[in-house]
């Protein structure tokens, strides 16, 4: 893993931390409106008749949609900037709310298509990352994107007000509240929010840059262990109401309510992991972090009480992915030249996308067959391991050659 980052351009701290503000406000906004359909699932599975594939389906729509989403507007903030893209994705995504909140609730087939376009929210990552990374020296950056990944907790506000929102008013209100939020940040965004100083001017076609994107070993390996670090994250988010409404019985408000400390706690943890990255190599925190993973689903897949194991695992899985997943982008800032940021981001932020799109499915399809969630956290505690090894392998070579 090599490769040399520019140097940003001298900067006031006021109007750096500005922008970091503005991109993790804007990071959390969009993606409380990529989660909405998460803590409604169990409510759609009742009253529409799901299965748990079906189910497991209608939340990792926006999932896919959103991930693969990054991949060009990563490459188009290279070109354009965050001051457009941040505004425009963020208006993109109020359609998608409307609809889902007014017309759209009403079927599988209409939840489908609502939840396919609300992943235009979950692209807002894609803008922000190369955004920040312009603003800050190499040796800020691991923080920097760390706090700016605290924006992911937008999810944590979605778990937290949907269901309040639909029991104390109806169905429409959480959909409308989001959508004036987007709307107000939009705004703000187009006023406020700038672009780095001397920002390279790309001119290239959005495949050529992304060509060059996937030429970087970085692109490759960061996509990876973001697939399984951030992916894990994302899967629980989706699912985990799911799952404990399933395997413990616990109601859906309780439920939604323990993954919203799932997803608090992860988000937390992440600029702790950019932060250790600054100071330490970022593969020795992957590696460190990943084995824990490994130890917390290998004891989750027994299933066991979820007082007190059951929660220890699930907030020790939730702190360590937190971690991971800063840590990743510490790598990326590390070694990725400055002005294909965007493009490499979009393609890693794919990865962790998608990397939280096959777990539900497996998840619900295990429960479908065999009665069992076991085999898939099994599953996820074995591919933790490998990563293990991986990062642990590369922390001995970044050491050797320093």
């Amino acid at each position: 893993m090599t490769g040399e980052t520019a140097q940003p351009p001298p900067a006031g701290a006021g109007q750096r931390w500005l922008v970091l503000v503005l991109a993790t406000l804007g990071f959390a906004v969009n993606f409380w409106a990529w989660a909405l359909l998460s803590p409604l699932g169990p409510l759609f599975q009742d009253e529409l008749r799901l299965s748990s594939l079906q189910q497991a389906l209608l939340l990792a729509v926006p999932v896919i949609v959103g991930s693969l989403g990054r991949i060009p507007v990563g490459a188009l903030t290279d070109r354009f900037g965050g001051r457009v893209m941040f505004p425009l994705v963020s208006a993109a995504t109020i359609v998608p709310v409307l609809f889902v909140g007014l017309f759209g609730h009403g079927s599988l087939a209409a939840l489908l298509c609502g939840g396919f376009f609300l992943g235009i929210g979950g692209t807002a990552f894609a803008v922000g990352v190369p955004v920040v990374n312009a603003w800050f020296p190499p040796r800020q950056r691991g923080l920097a994107l760390g706090v700016f990944g605290v924006g992911m907790g937008g999810t944590a506000i979605s778990a937290l007000t949907t269901v309040p929102l639909v029991k104390a008013v109806d169905l429409t209100a959480p959909f409308l509240i989001t959508a004036a939020v987007l709307a107000a940040y939009a705004v703000l965004a187009a006023v406020l929010l700038r672009d780095a100083p001397g920002r390279p001017r790309i001119t290239t076609s959005v495949l050529r840059r992304l060509t060059g994107a996937l030429r970087l070993p970085i692109t490759w390996q960061a996509s990876a262990l973001y697939a399984l670090a951030f992916g894990g994250y994302v899967a629980f988010s989706v699912y985990l109401p799911t799952y404990l409404r399933t395997a413990y019985t616990l109601s859906q408000a309780d439920a939604a309510n323990r993954m919203a400390g799932f997803v608090v706690l992860a988000v937390l943890a992440r600029p702790l992991g950019g932060w250790l990255s600054d100071r330490l190599h970022p593969t020795r925190v992957l590696g460190g972090t990943l084995a824990v993973v490994v130890v917390a689903a290998a004891v989750q897949a027994f299933t066991p009480d979820l007082v007190p194991v059951g929660t220890i695992a699930f907030l020790t899985m939730a702190t360590a992915l937190g971690a991971a997943s800063g840590a990743v982008f510490a790598l990326v800032a590390l070694v990725t030249p400055i002005e294909q940021v965007g493009a490499v981001t979009g393609v890693v932020g794919a990865a962790g996308g998608l990397g939280g799109f096959l777990p539900p499915l497996l998840m619900g399809a295990f429960y479908g067959s065999l009665q069992d969630y076991g085999p898939g956290l099994a599953l996820l505690a074995v591919s933790a391991g490998v990563a293990t090894l991986f990062t642990t392998f590369f922390s001995h070579r970044a050491t050797a050659t320093a």
